[in-house]
C-alpha cells in the first residue's frame, strides 16, 4: 500500500492518558485524570475539544483561558448532547404533521396521484428528479415496510400521494414543498401555519438541517446555522437568525400550543441545570429568550 506525501504530515496517534497530558499541556484544569481518560474512552478526543473551542485562549494559540477546565468542557458536550435529543423529539411532531398536512391537500386539490404530473410543479426538471427520487425511496422500502410491498400485490405499485409521503425524510419533504406550485403552497401555509409561504419553505429548509445534525450527533453549541431562516421584521430586533436560538424560535412557532408548552418546560429545565457553563451568546439566546417563546406560543389558537 502507498501513503499519500500529505499522510506523513498527520500527527502519530495518542493513547488516552497522552490525551489528558496534552490538555494538561495546554492549561486545560483536569480535576480528575483517571476520570478524563474514561471519558476519553468513550468521547472521541477531536469530538469533545470542540467543545473547547470557546475556551480557547484568543492571543496564545491552543492554549485555553485561565479558569478553563475539563469538566466545564465535558458540560457543554452534555448540554449539546441533550438539547439535540429534546430538539429531535419536536421535529419529528413537525415533520409528521406537515407530512399529513402536505398529503391531504395533494390529494384533495390534485387527486391521489396528482404528485406525479409536473403541471402541478414550478419546475418540469426538479419534478423529474423528484419522481426519481421517490421512486428509489419506495423501491428501498420494500422489504422493510408492510405497506410498500402491500401497494405493490395488491396496487401494482401504484403510490397514492398518503402512502408515498411516508417513506420520505424531512429534507425531501422541504424540496417538494418548494417545487409545488404557488397557489397550493400558498393554501397549506395559510391554511396551518397562518403565515405566508416564503416562511414555510425557508423554516423547513433550516430545520430539515437541523434535524440531520441531530439525528447525526453534530454540535449545535457554538455553530452558525447552514440555512438562516427567514424572521419577520419586528424578530429580527431580537434574534440573530444566525445561531441556534434561531431554529429553536421556529421549531417553537410550528409546533400546536401543547407541544410548544411542553417543549418550553423541557428547555427551561435543560437550560437551569447547565446555565453556569453556558455561554448563552454561543448558542444566540437573547436576555429574554424564555418571554419570546412564551409570547409566541400564547398566541396560538
Amino acid at each position: 500500500m502507498t501513503l499519500d506525501k500529505g499522510a506523513f504530515k498527520i500527527k502519530p496517534p495518542t493513547t488516552y492518558k497522552e490525551q489528558v497530558e496534552l490538555y494538561k499541556s495546554r492549561n486545560l484544569h483536569i480535576e480528575d485524570s483517571e476520570f478524563a481518560e474514561k471519558i476519553l474512552q468513550q468521547v472521541n478526543y477531536y469530538r469533545l475539544s470542540a467543545y473547547g473551542l470557546t475556551l480557547k485562549d484568543p492571543v496564545i494559540k491552543d492554549e485555553y483561558i485561565a479558569g478553563a477546565s475539563f469538566n466545564k468542557m465535558l458540560s457543554l458536550y452534555e448540554f449539546d448532547r441533550r438539547l439535540r435529543l429534546l430538539l429531535l423529539g419536536a421535529l419529528e411532531t413537525i415533520e409528521i404533521a406537515f407530512r399529513t398536512h402536505i398529503s391531504y391537500e395533494i390529494a384533495h386539490k390534485l387527486g391521489p396521484t396528482g404528485y406525479r404530473f409536473k403541471d402541478h410543479f414550478l419546475n418540469e426538471i426538479y419534478h423529474q428528479d423528484f419522481l426519481k427520487e421517490l421512486d428509489s425511496l419506495i423501491e428501498k422500502s420494500r422489504k422493510g415496510e408492510l405497506f410498500v410491498e402491500h401497494h405493490f400485490k395488491k396496487y401494482d405499485g401504484v403510490f397514492p400521494i398518503w402512502a408515498a409521503i411516508e417513506v420520505t425524510s424531512f429534507g425531501f419533504l422541504s424540496k417538494f414543498y418548494r417545487n409545488l406550485n404557488e397557489d397550493l403552497k400558498r393554501h397549506i401555509a395559510k391554511t396551518y401555519y397562518n403565515v405566508p409561504y416564503k416562511y414555510i419553505e425557508s423554516w423547513l429548509l433550516t430545520l430539515s438541517n437541523i434535524r440531520n445534525v441531530c439525528a447525526h450527533y453534530g454540535r449545535l453549541y457554538n455553530k452558525h446555522l447552514t440555512f438562516k431562516p427567514r424572521l419577520f421584521k419586528e424578530e429580527y430586533r431580537q434574534i440573530s437568525n444566525k445561531h441556534t436560538y434561531a431554529a429553536i424560535y421556529i421549531t417553537e412557532r410550528l409546533l400546536t400550543k401543547t407541544e410548544g408548552s411542553r417543549l418550553i418546560t423541557d428547555l427551561v429545565a435543560l437550560i437551569s441545570e447547565y446555565e453556569e457553563d453556558i455561554d448563552f451568546t454561543h448558542i444566540g439566546f437573547p436576555s429574554n429568550w424564555n418571554e419570546l417563546l412564551e409570547k409566541l406560543n400564547r398566541q396560538k389558537i
